[in-house]
């Protein structure tokens, strides 16, 4: 399975200031979330993007997105329909190919050589199905994910693989202990989504049909997912490395002190942290 596209979804409302974001990186460099989120797609082999922005973000987000703006395709998402309704609008650019997809508010660290996405599209690839990356997560924060249910089905390449039963969106603890328990994990954790996909046409088909069933609404990526074990095998994979949520409180902070002590300054940043501990340990003694 190919996987030559991807699509990055940026227009939420709270989602679109967080990608325009400036960041100095692992290499010491100053750039946008945005192009880290594109450095991140391109090195797992992806030759082009579709960034879903809200009208009027386009001009911003292909100035942020630096050297790698030449390989994307911008769509606007009119009004705010739902996570999606956003996806949907990529169709016309995935002409129902499988893709790499990535929500724009999150950033990625690998513990290993390779990169997340790229340990994503290579499980995927092994497996021939779609994949979801999860990461265990404290339930305190089950309000910010979607959340799986299944079993664990093995590893791939040091990834944890995990056949899908069940998807819930923002599951209640009541809800998740009930239904998402998954052997193996801490007490207290779940695995939530990371951020990150790949998605076969089936999905796009499932999104579809959700939206236009009576009742309407927005649509979730997850009340999409939770159809798709009863219709094609469907793996979530524990990946090498650990996201960075934007939206969260002090999520920006956590992720620029990530960045740091992953990069080539962790050295000096180690000592300023250290130096802002001590000093402000001897204003509380005195």
């Amino acid at each position: 399975m190919k996987i030559r596209k991807a699509v990055v979804t940026c227009a939420g409302r709270a989602q679109r200031p967080l990608p325009l974001q400036g960041f100095v990186d692992r290499d010491g460099a100053g750039k946008s979330a945005l192009q880290i989120i594109v450095e991140e797609v391109v090195a797992a082999g992806v030759e082009e993007a579709c960034v879903v922005v809200a009208p009027g973000d386009g001009p911003a987000y292909a100035k942020a997105a630096g050297p790698h703006a030449g390989r994307l395709t911008f769509v606007e998402q009119a009004s705010p329909d739902g996570y999606g309704q956003a996806i949907r609008l990529a169709a016309g650019f995935l002409k129902d190919e499988p893709f790499l997809h990535l929500v724009g508010d999150h950033l990625y660290l690998s513990r290993t050589a390779k990169r997340c996405a790229q340990q994503l599209v290579e499980v995927a690839a092994a497996e021939r199905c779609a994949v979801s990356a999860v990461q265990a997560t404290r339930e305190h924060m089950l309000p910010f994910y979607g959340t799986i249910g299944g079993r664990r089905a093995g590893a791939d390449d040091g990834a944890r693989l995990y056949e899908v039963e069940t998807v819930v969106e923002k599951p209640t603890p009541t809800e998740a202990e009930q239904r998402l328990i998954v052997p193996g994990l801490r007490a207290g954790h779940y695995l939530c989504f990371f951020g990150m996909h790949v998605l076969t046409p089936a999905v796009m088909d499932l999104l579809a049909e959700l939206t236009g069933a009576p009742g309407g609404g927005p649509v979730p990526l997850s009340a999409a997912l939770a159809k798709l074990p009863g219709r094609e095998r469907y793996l979530a994979a524990e990946l090498a490395g650990r996201r960075q949520d934007l939206g969260v409180k002090y999520g920006s902070l956590t992720a620029q002190l990530a960045l740091a002590l992953d990069g080539a300054d962790r050295e000096d940043v180690l000592a300023q942290l250290l130096e802002l501990v001590a000093d402000r340990a001897q204003r509380s003694a005195t």
